[in-house]
């Protein structure tokens, strides 16, 4: 793990807006060169799965073992401290998937006036009680493509919404009232509580939205896409290896492991002290 990472840590206004919110963005977390390395193997995944004249959008599984541009993002050092600093040290990848949002046809109508709200992680949010019910997982998204304006299939959120689970009023005829679109430009990151209601809004631009997104949560919970990610291991390193789903120790490594299972802990002890690690 680059130890630069450390240098941009959750901050005090990002926790408050993730807390309040449910989420923040990071401006220029990835540099131009990446993003365009990034969408050059979205758009081969893209074309090797969708149809002459398909203009649907598209949400692609397990980028992350499509091509290894997308093992970049895995520690990328401007986001992965933050997600760190919100789940803690006991994590790893358990999703990753490209959302491809081409243009909509001209003249089209939707059937509906509300966009596709849902919360992650499916039946998280109906098997564990309580409200809210637990975080357990986040996301990062990287936008490759401009979002700057509305309506360029903008990423929708209703803020404060992961603190309730029932978000919606009961007249489904018109659109949320808070309804909030994130505007990001190429590079930006945005950090989300899983249970955000969030969705993709509708592109009526001419810009195909393309964003990536990988989701960490505890090692305990399942992966939540076929995570073909065994081809990294062998040259990975001890960390990547927990973040890649490793368990040097076996299942019991999962719920309850040992130091060898868990070398991220390890590290942050030796940069930040054993008193700034919870134990």
């Amino acid at each position: 793990m680059d130890a630069a990472c450390l240098n941009h840590r959750l901050t005090a206004g990002e926790r408050r807006e993730f807390d309040e919110r449910g989420c923040f963005v990071v401006r220029n977390a990835l540099p131009p060169d990446l993003v365009d390395r990034l969408e050059d193997a979205t758009d081969r995944l893209d074309a090797a799965n969708r149809s002459p004249g398909d203009t649907r959008p598209i949400n692609h599984l397990d980028c992350i073992g499509y091509d290894d541009a997308f093992l970049e993002l895995l520690d990328w050092p401007k986001t992965i401290a933050k997600v760190i600093d919100i789940l803690g040290w006991h994590i790893q990848l358990y999703h990753s998937h490209v959302m491809v949002s081409p243009p909509l046809p001209e003249g089209y109508r939707s059937k509906t006036r509300r966009i596709g709200w849902h919360q992650d992680s499916g039946r998280l949010n109906l098997d564990l009680e309580g409200n809210p019910r637990p975080r357990v997982s986040l996301k990062v998204g990287f936008f490759l493509t401009d979002t700057s304006e509305v309506g360029r299939g903008n990423f929708h959120y209703i803020p404060g919404s992961h603190l309730r689970e029932t978000a919606f009023p009961a007249d489904e005829s018109e659109e949320h009232p808070q309804a909030t679109p994130i505007c990001a430009a190429p590079g930006d990151a945005l950090l989300f509580d899983r249970r955000l209601w969030h969705a993709g809004g509708r592109n009526r631009s001419d810009v195909t939205r393309k964003v990536v997104f990988f989701g960490y949560s505890y090692r305990w919970l399942r992966p939540r896409d076929d995570m073909t990610v065994d081809r990294y291991l062998a040259d990975a390193d001890p960390i990547r290896r927990q973040l890649l789903g490793a368990s040097p120790t076996g299942g019991f490594g999962y719920t309850s492991p040992s130091e060898e299972d868990i070398p991220l802990r390890s590290w942050l002890v030796e940069h930040l002290g054993e008193e700034a690690v919870a134990p």
